[in-house]
């Protein structure tokens, strides 16, 4: 496994893996368009492990089996312990609707260390419309006790809309009054059903007040905040840093520090349920197909995959950027928006000084940092 600086060399961190499509719910802003199913193609119980052995090789990152409702799958907890005996660390993103004590109790013996479970309004009338069942809301909450009850940790994921942005600090507020140890918010990428959504994705201004509160409010937070498929985070936080005459390390600013904005494909990959690898569950990129290749030749030699990790070739203002290695904008928004994955982040609104190229280094911006400019469209 690599060492030091977590994107040298392309270290394996994190792997989202589809193990099934198949549903419960039928939520609005679906990345897969998932629903009951079933859906032919699904790896078998003897693939999944042998694709777990392969990414072991490579290294020890964090699995996160996710769907569809990965709780359908027969064989969820059979997968988890065996990649927990690899040295994996296994975790899982769940509706939580279908949680009991019971099946609580075997999470937590099959090693699956932490659970996501997506909330999105703050109430239940509104957070059942946008998942499409009558209950769910009501069913998670029941759901997430069960996880207490068991003693498994969990996190709140919330994908922030026009429809709910104005509810995030009421939303934050009861993801801490529920026990969660972190709130992830994730900026609609629309793909899947949310290409129906497209105009509820917020606009770059709201996006930039958004994650300057988020910021200010992590800082004081009694637990983690996490902003996804929201790269201009990492920005953010390093002209607050800078503001404050602060580093930006490990020991000041945790992980966060030691991570990128759009991770697919330079630290992150993606499994669909037939075993196809992409940069990411948004991205929608046939990079390599596990029935046919191993996932570390996958890994070190997919050209879609080589691409994101040359920061130069980006192109627009996002090849220009100073912040281009820890921010990258997100590679799935500019290819809905362009079909170009390359191209620019369609909803940014800073505005790099002209004629740089991106110049980061894991401490930070190498000249004084530029205050974001709006982009007259």
């Amino acid at each position: 496994m690599n060492k030091g600086h977590p994107h040298h060399k392309n270290m394996l961190r994190l792997v989202a893996w589809e193990v099934t499509r198949s549903c419960n719910l039928n939520c609005v802003h679906c990345r897969a368009a998932a629903d009951k199913g079933p859906y032919p193609g699904e790896l078998s119980t003897e693939k999944c492990k042998e694709v777990m052995d392969q990414i072991a090789v490579i290294g020890k990152p964090i699995i996160i089996l996710t769907g569809g409702e990965p709780l359908l799958r027969e064989d969820i907890f059979e997968l988890a312990s065996y990649g927990d005996g690899l040295g994996l660390r296994m975790v899982m993103a769940t509706n939580a609707t279908l949680l009991t004590p019971e099946i609580a109790e075997k999470m937590k013996s099959s090693g699956i260390k932490r659970v996501s479970v997506s909330i999105d309004r703050a109430s239940a009338i509104n957070h059942d419309a946008f998942r499409k069942v009558p209950g769910a809301f009501e069913g998670s909450l029941e759901g997430i006790e069960s996880l207490k009850k068991a003693g498994i940790e969990f996190q709140i994921n919330t994908t922030v809309t026009k429809h709910n942005v104005h509810e995030i600090k009421e939303i934050l507020s009861m993801v801490i009054e529920l026990g969660a140890v972190a709130h992830h918010i994730f900026l609609l990428v629309p793909t899947g059903r949310a290409k129906d959504m497209v105009n509820q994705e917020i606009d770059a201004l709201e996006y930039e007040k958004l994650l300057h509160w988020f910021y200010d409010e992590g800082r004081e937070a009694p637990i983690h905040l996490k902003a996804t498929c929201a790269p201009h985070y990492y920005r953010i936080l390093r002209q607050e840093a800078h503001k404050k005459g602060e580093k930006v390390d490990f020991e000041t600013y945790g992980l966060d520090a030691m991570t990128r904005g759009c991770l697919g494909g330079t630290s992150f990959a993606f499994i669909s349920y037939e075993g196809i690898l992409q940069p990411c569950g948004y991205l929608e990129l046939n990079s390599g197909d596990l029935r046919k290749a191993s996932f570390g030749e996958i890994w070190q030699n997919s050209e879609i995959f080589k691409q994101l990790r040359d920061f130069s070739a980006y192109k627009g203002k996002c090849g220009q950027c100073e912040y281009a290695r820890v921010c990258g904008g997100c590679r799935a928004r500019a290819y809905e928006a362009t079909g170009d994955f390359m191209e620019e982040e369609p909803l940014c609104m800073y505005q790099p000084p002209k004629g740089l190229h991106p110049q980061i280094t894991q401490k930070g911006p190498t000249r004084p940092v530029q205050e974001p400019k709006v982009i007259k469209r």
